[in-house]
């Protein structure tokens, strides 16, 4: 087996809303094809979703964060317009510091050129492809837009490999883009161009494969009609398309939807899989996957949220942050405890053994000032004890947090590490006592205008 890709790991988030609760919204829903889509809760974003999809790509075949010798990261929709947030996945991933990244943003075929390039490198490679697009709230890409995440993990002796690779690119400005300072997508909406800008360039690409022929085809979808429309001129099937698609049931995924429909394509074990990844402007990639990857997807919906909620957790209807009051940690400070807020990182004792989280300071069981050893503390926990933060009851740091997404927990929860470690966590979902749960990346909260990260406890 040649360099390919070794596995594949994926996650949406768990909160839908539905077709319906748009059009009870605006007598209408602009987004054809699409039932539900995935909607991010107040404290996920590209990054977070990121690390869920990769955490599951590196486990599901026993590869650990550190044996990575390269990591790329492709998103329309960065929490931050500029930041090497390729730093911060390798820090919750446990990546080494001298490891490559790079960065692949502005196309939706962000994702598929980062594992296209990271097929011509050497070593272990983890590739993610993360997005939530978001538009204007009456319009139709707002409509569609969704979120997912998917991570490959690639290297040599791969069971799935790409084994033919075309592009093609013609000039459509205005079809899809986001202007300089902006958060959301727009377009000029000039129907018959529109769908040429996409039909021509996907046809193009497709056809210059030496052979279509594939038992499934992962087709960009920037909506549930739109890939239809280029099955007949690219000359493949929409049975095909329809297999493996995702926009039905997560929308628009922008740069993660087509390793997202790949990611069906293994999951359905397709010897051989056509993908086609387009990006406004415009051009398209297409690739000829052979053979499947060992999966590990969390794409199925949780809980449906209506339409008001949907808004608040958009930011859209919330309140102003209030004034003084939160307990500032400067950014240096911050820094110096990202082992522990990334990847709970604790402390052994040289001298006697116990384990203290943080890891700072004399042991509190025998005292001694001796540097402790870094012990990483797995994922999953024990509530011990467990509260709610109620409206109006949180620090102000996290009241932006609570507008958007309501009351949340907040629990101390039990580690075992060789000896047990008690935690204090926030919640993402409602915890109880002796449940078990386990820790999630999420954003903390944002000061000066920085997005911080950490874990907190999912209930399992």
């Amino acid at each position: 087996m040649s360099r390919g890709i070794r596995s594949i790991g994926a996650y949406a988030p768990s909160n839908r809303i539905s077709a319906d609760a748009f059009a009870d919204a605006w007598g209408r829903f602009d987004a054809p094809g699409i039932e539900t889509k995935a909607v991010p809760d107040a404290d996920e974003d590209a990054l977070t979703m990121g690390v869920e999809a990769a955490r599951r790509a590196l486990s599901v075949i026993g590869v650990d964060g550190a044996d990575v010798d390269s990591l790329s990261f492709g998103t329309t929709s960065p929490p931050l317009a500029e930041e090497e947030l390729t730093a911060r996945l390798g820090s919750f991933l446990g990546v080494p510091d001298t490891a490559e990244r790079r960065s692949y943003g502005g196309s939706t075929r962000a994702g598929v050129d980062a594992l296209v390039d990271a097929l011509g490198r050497e070593g272990t490679e983890l590739v993610i492809a993360s997005d939530c697009p978001s538009g204007e709230p009456d319009d139709s890409r707002e409509h569609a837009a969704g979120a997912g995440a998917v991570a490959f993990v690639v290297g040599a002796d791969a069971p799935a490999t790409v084994v033919e690779r075309t592009e093609y690119t013609d000039t459509y400005p205005g079809t899809r883009f986001r202007q300089r300072g902006s958060d959301t997508i727009d377009g000029l909406d000039i129907g018959t161009y529109d769908r040429a800008a996409f039909i021509q360039p996907v046809a193009a690409a497709v056809s210059a494969l030496d052979s279509k022929e594939a038992d499934a085809v992962a087709l960009q979808a920037p909506n549930g009609k739109l890939p239809y429309r280029a099955t007949g001129p690219a000359g493949i099937d929409n049975g095909d398309v329809a297999a493996v698609e995702t926009v039905s049931s997560l929308g628009d995924t922008a740069a993660a939807s087509v390793p997202l429909s790949i990611v069906r394509s293994f999951e359905a074990g397709n010897d051989r899989t056509l993908a086609v990844a387009w990006g406004s402007g415009a051009g398209a990639t297409a690739l000829v996957i052979e053979g499947t990857a060992p999966v590990d997807a969390a794409i199925e919906g949780g809980s449906e949220i209506d339409y008001p909620a949907y808004l608040r957790r958009r930011g859209d209807i919330v309140g102003s942050k209030p004034d003084g009051g939160a307990a500032h940690v400067p950014v240096p400070t911050w820094r110096r405890s990202l082992p522990q807020r990334h990847r709970h990182e604790a402390g052994r004792c040289p001298e006697c053994g116990a384990v203290a989280f943080p890891p700072e300071g004399a042991c509190a069981s025998c005292g001694s000032l001796a540097a402790f050893e870094p012990v990483e503390l797995p994922l999953d926990g024990v509530v011990e004890a467990a509260t709610t933060i109620g409206q109006g009851g949180a620090p102000p740091e996290f009241a932006d947090q609570q507008a958007k997404q309501g009351a949340f927990g907040v629990a101390i929860v039990r580690f075992e590490a060789d000896g047990e470690v008690a935690i204090p966590m926030q919640a993402t979902g409602d915890v109880e006592v002796d449940r078990t749960v386990r820790a999630v990346p999420r954003r903390i909260y944002v000061e000066e205008s920085v997005p911080r990260y950490g874990l907190k406890a999912l209930p399992k």
